[in-house]
């Protein structure tokens, strides 16, 4: 063989080499993008599922509580600001949405409190239980997306896959921070 040959075979397998290479830092960048947008799609899962609760919580509550009007208008604003988010990109305003209605829902559930009724009431306290399965796959989801956005910055960040973003389209994705003393799911049993 003559060395002009050798050095084709040589320069070709690099090409490829580093073609593959290329290929393999492209795939890995958009799997976990896919993955953050995944986890993101499964809070609004969430965050729909329990806003969909919501109408039949107050209902039950109002036949009880009627004079708590300014409580029963609050669940609903927020409720009606969960939708508006979760049909939304902004993570920040996802997350924001997420606590006006968990807040709202700690004061209907003080609300029923102040009901022995209500809270002995069948309906009220399915509503609850559904409630509160919601709550916890709404953690699991906000930390499943949490670990995958973790993943992706993590590859965007570090040499040598940050330097695929730009031919992936791919860039850091922000955290869903819970707000402060919502890190756990309210108390919703009686």
């Amino acid at each position: 063989m003559s060395l002009a040959l050798i050095l084709v075979a040589v320069v070709l397998a690099v090409a490829v080499a580093l073609v593959a290479f290329v290929i393999a830092g492209f795939n890995k960048l958009r799997r976990a993008d896919i993955a953050a947008q995944e986890a993101i799609g499964g809070i609004d899962v969430q965050l729909t599922r329990r806003a969909e609760l919501v109408p039949n919580l107050v209902e039950t509550v109002k036949g009880y509580a009627a004079h708590e009007k300014g409580v029963l208008e609050e669940v609903t604003r927020a409720r009606a600001g969960v939708q508006a988010a979760a049909d939304g990109n902004d993570v920040a305003a996802k997350a924001a949405a997420d606590a006006a209605l968990t807040s709202a829902l700690v004061k209907l559930n003080a609300v029923a409190e102040a009901y022995p009724d209500l809270k002995a009431n069948a309906n009220f306290l399915d509503l609850q239980r559904q409630l509160a399965e919601i709550e916890n796959q709404l953690a699991f989801a906000r930390q499943y997306y949490n670990d995958a956005v973790a993943t992706l910055n993590n590859l965007t960040q570090t040499i040598p896959w940050m330097f695929f973003t730009g031919i992936a389209g791919v860039s850091k994705r922000e955290f869903y921070d819970a707000p402060e003393a919502q890190e756990a799911a309210p108390r919703v049993e009686f």
